[in-house]
């Protein structure tokens, strides 16, 4: 019997010739990834157990990378950045990315990428149940507690299960009306958020490998949306191309055997998919856009490790170029790197971002944002009585601010669409 391409990248990082899901194994971990949220409690678990002088294992290995609460008064939200600071400066680590500074990058996830992290058949841990969004470079990538992360900042290593596999395999090309967040939240309608429970969601097929680096990391980071621990696309040309210059060095490539064996297969022909929402309270709670059209809508958000990426910004602009925005439109870009990408990119002639200016919309230096609710100055946070249409991940009452607020979760197209029609809107009837 073969193995998936998940299992070959454990056994590497296991130091082992053959894994199988359901045995337990000691990995050695190529990186630890924090931010500001999770950073601070996991050190002071560390300083706990390891004592106020030790070294972490591997200063090299270790990624902070604060976002999440940046451009606030808030004063705890400023302390955590500042216990952060002195951490780093204690520990010598080269790979702190230092808010107010011109090292600033931005939300992790994509930061990760773009500054060359994501390294294929490697195994990347991060406190952030999104850290699965580096599944797309063909390496394992999940995210684990304060505590485990304390332990692999000690030692180095991890002690976890191998997973079953689930294979999506999306035929056909993709219609220009569709995105990746609509293939994802097909899927979320299809199995629910315990559909994958600690499986390893590996991704593939004609649609798939159409798709930009950045629009795979919209399929990988909602693996956790289902109960998955992992996402993971194998690499191609694409992802190659999107490494050079990025990553030193030589990588290992792992692809699944032809008779690997999994625990369900789901296919697709993407000719049939149509735009999909995911309505208040979770993502999977699955309908067309054509079917909830019209619908009262107070806010439109695009931003996010989602959904703020160059690529969902280029759709929106596609819907926004040359019209005017019905509803308060809020703009966040991922990371510094996609916020000049706005202002160099045209689009008709048209930078992005004039394009959202001129559509009037709010835009926001990089970061999380409101994606997760925030202090109650955070740039585009919900309040009562909102419905938001969002390309970010999560929809729980509160997510995004407001208990009660109601979240649409939506492709940057369909949001585009929705803040130019003035209530929900289906974005295949204006293309």
């Amino acid at each position: 019997m073969g193995m998936t391409i998940t299992e070959k990248i454990l056994a590497r990082s296991a130091g082992k010739s053959r894994l199988t899901p359901g045995e337990n194994v000691w990995l050695n971990v190529d990186v630890l990834m924090t931010h500001d949220v999770c950073g601070p409690p996991t050190i002071e678990i560390w300083k706990k157990e390891f004592g106020s002088e030790a070294k972490i294992w591997d200063k090299d290995k270790l990624v902070i990378i604060p976002d999440h609460y940046i451009f606030t008064e808030n004063t705890h939200a400023n302390r955590n950045v500042e216990m952060l600071r002195t951490f780093a400066k204690e520990q010598e680590l080269k790979n702190y990315y230092d808010p107010g500074t011109d090292r600033y990058k931005g939300v992790c996830h994509i930061a990760l990428a773009e500054e060359g992290f994501n390294v294929p058949g490697t195994v990347l841990f991060g406190t952030d149940s999104h850290t699965c969004t580096s599944g797309a470079f063909g390496m394992f990538s999940t995210g684990v507690g304060n505590t485990d992360a304390a332990f692999i900042m000690g030692t180095g290593k991890i002690w976890e299960k191998v997973p079953e596999s689930i294979k999506f395999t999306f035929n056909g090309k993709m219609p220009e009306y569709l995105t990746a967040k609509d293939l994802i939240l097909q899927i979320l309608g299809d199995i629910g958020t315990d559909g994958a429970t600690y499986c390893a969601m590996e991704f593939d097929g004609e649609a798939i490998e159409s798709l930009s680096m950045y629009e795979r990391m919209t399929l990988t980071n909602m693996a956790i949306e289902t109960g998955a621990i992992s996402g993971i696309i194998a690499v191609d040309g694409v992802t190659e191309k999107y490494l050079e210059g990025r990553v030193k060095g030589s990588y290992e490539v792992f692809k699944s055997d032809n008779d690997a064996k999994y625990l369900k297969t789901f296919t697709y022909d993407v000719s049939k998919l149509r735009p999909v929402v995911a309505a208040p309270h979770s993502p999977d709670k699955r309908a067309l856009a054509s079917e909830v059209k019209g619908t009262r809508v107070t806010k439109c958000y695009i931003g996010s490790c989602t959904g703020g990426k160059i690529t969902d910004f280029r759709f929106a602009a596609r819907v926004l170029a040359g019209n005017t925005v019905k509803i308060p439109t809020f703009i966040v870009p991922g990371s510094t790197t996609v916020a000049r990408m706005l202002e160099e990119e045209t689009y008709e002639g048209s930078t992005l971002k004039d394009i959202f200016i001129s559509a009037g919309c709010r835009i926001a230096p990089p970061s999380c944002a409101a994606c997760l609710g925030g202090p109650a100055d955070t740039f585009g946070r919900s309040v009562d009585g909102d419905v938001v249409v969002s390309t970010t991940n999560r929809n729980f009452p509160g997510r995004m601010g407001s208990k009660n607020a109601g979240v649409y979760l939506a492709s940057p197209l369909t949001v585009a669409a929705t803040a130019v029609n003035g209530s929900l809107a289906d974005p295949a009837e204006c293309m």
